[in-house]
């Protein structure tokens, strides 16, 4: 896969909406985002720290935050969930995924700010992975989680994932969710991406 440059990526964020109306942006991580996701990481409760990374965890190794924010790294694409409050742009949601082409397969991992867990970001930024992962030419995505997260479990359960026994670790659960999206019914800035790198390979 081709590491994508920063500047390219600046221009491909994606305006959603939250339960209540707010405007909510998903778009790429940066560098210079690395301190705030990592006081994004430090500031959820140890029990979401604990779902999101599957064990106990205070902050992100320097050496996994780095990987993080740089965008295409080992194949790996990391977004963040931004509101503007006061002015100020505020992370309250991030997802890492990747594609793997041998297999097909979109994997991804997410979570949500605690305090703004219940406004329907999750839901939204679900969505748009499905988006994401369809611009890859994937036909399904799929997450694993600890048995006991409930509210990951119960989202995913909301959006059409089904569940199977995780293969190699009787803690985890796997969701995973085959879907058959049109181009024109996956609006987010993943496609676009897709779509121009498609049109100058012609």
């Amino acid at each position: 896969m081709i590491t994508r440059r920063l500047d390219d990526l600046n221009q491909h964020s994606d305006i959603l909406r939250a339960r209540s109306g707010e405007a909510i942006t998903v778009r790429f991580v940066e560098p210079r985002d690395a301190e705030e996701l990592q006081n994004y990481y430090r500031a959820l409760s140890a029990r979401s720290r604990y779902n999101r990374f599957l064990g106990a965890m205070s902050e992100l190794p320097r050496i996994l935050l780095d990987r993080f924010v740089h965008v295409g790294t080992d194949d790996g694409f990391t977004v963040i969930v931004t509101l503007e409050i006061d002015g100020f742009e505020i992370i309250v949601g991030e997802a890492r995924y990747a594609y793997h082409a041998d297999t097909g397969s979109f994997e991804f991992g997410m979570s949500i700010d605690d305090r703004w867990q219940g406004h329907g970001i999750g839901s939204a930024l679900l969505k748009n992975l499905e988006c994401r992962a369809a611009a890859f030419g994937a036909t399904g995505l799929f997450g694993d989680t600890l048995r006991s997260n409930d509210a990951m479990i119960a989202l995913a359960r909301k959006s059409g994932f089904s569940f199977s026994q995780h293969p190699d670790d009787w803690k985890l659960v796997r969701f995973e969710k085959q879907f058959d999206a049109a181009p024109n019914d996956i609006p987010c800035a993943s496609w676009r991406i897709a779509a121009e790198e498609r049109r100058l390979a012609a």
